[in-house]
């Protein structure tokens, strides 16, 4: 093959342009026609003055800019927006997957994800699950979530369905010790994904272990309580575990004075 058949098609147009314009330059107005080739000068006189035969018209070669305007490209519809219950439910198969602390994997029976109502201004973060959530699957159902639940429902006059409860830990800790850091660190994923789905106004943190890693502070508990802090648009009341309450009666009455608090921000007071 030769290198002029190599030739893309706006090269030959544009030899072709070339040299038709060379032969105008030169005079010659007419060509003969192809198979005139052998004739006499007088044929060939003949033809090159037959109108038939004259240059055409030089044009702008054509380009992509002026061209027909290429297909566009097929695309899928969107997919459609999961809904929070939906939503939280792909986070939930996840975290039953999740396997990134061995410790925890060995010692859960089922991981503890969270419960309650997704659209909820108000969402309660707790430490991890305990002996009872890690059988029931659900957080806050042994004495310390019958206390909780007696703070939703007779203190702040809700319902615990109303409310959302979580933890920082999905699974329970052996002998329930305190979560170690690089457990809160895996599972921080789970908790922003949480929130982010939810998208509480408030956030009421039960104990130093939620109040602390979920803020990203060592600050005690006695520091934090009392007062809203303004955390991702978001205010965050932080409050004693009721785990704690338990062991200690009188933080019962402080516990109270923190929740005033949260719903005098919410106005259910």
């Amino acid at each position: 093959m030769t290198q002029e058949n190599l030739k893309s098609q706006p090269d030959i147009v544009r030899a072709a342009r070339q040299k038709l314009e060379s032969l105008q330059r030169a005079g010659i107005s007419h060509i003969p026609k192809a198979g005139s080739r052998g004739q006499g000068a007088g044929s060939q006189a003949a033809a090159v003055t037959k109108p038939s035969d004259r240059l055409p018209e030089l044009s702008a070669a054509p380009s992509h800019e002026t061209g027909s305007p290429l297909p566009a490209p097929c695309s899928s519809p969107p997919a459609p927006a999961l809904s929070r219950e939906e939503a939280l439910a792909e986070v939930a198969r996840r975290v039953a997957a999740c396997k990134r602390c061995p410790v925890l994997v060995a010692n859960r029976t089922q991981t503890v994800f969270g419960v309650g109502n997704p659209h909820s201004k108000l969402v309660f973060v707790g430490e991890a699950p305990g002996a009872d959530e890690d059988r029931q699957g659900e957080p806050f159902v042994g004495r310390a979530g019958q206390l909780l639940t007696d703070i939703i429902t007779k203190g702040m006059k809700l319902r615990r369905e109303d409310v959302y409860i979580m933890n920082i830990l999905r699974c329970r800790p052996p002998d329930n010790r305190t979560p170690l850091p690089d457990e809160a660190a895996n599972c921080r994923e789970y908790l922003d994904a949480q929130l982010a789905i939810i998208q509480p106004q408030f956030i009421c943190c039960l104990g130093a272990c939620a109040a602390q890693n979920l803020l990203g502070v060592d600050t005690t508990i006695g520091k934090l309580r009392g007062r809203l802090i303004d955390f991702r648009d978001m205010k965050v009341l932080c409050t004693y575990h009721p785990a704690y309450v338990l062991r200690n009666p009188p933080a019962k009455k402080q516990v109270w004075e923190d929740i005033q608090v949260l719903m005098a921000a919410m106005g259910l007071m």
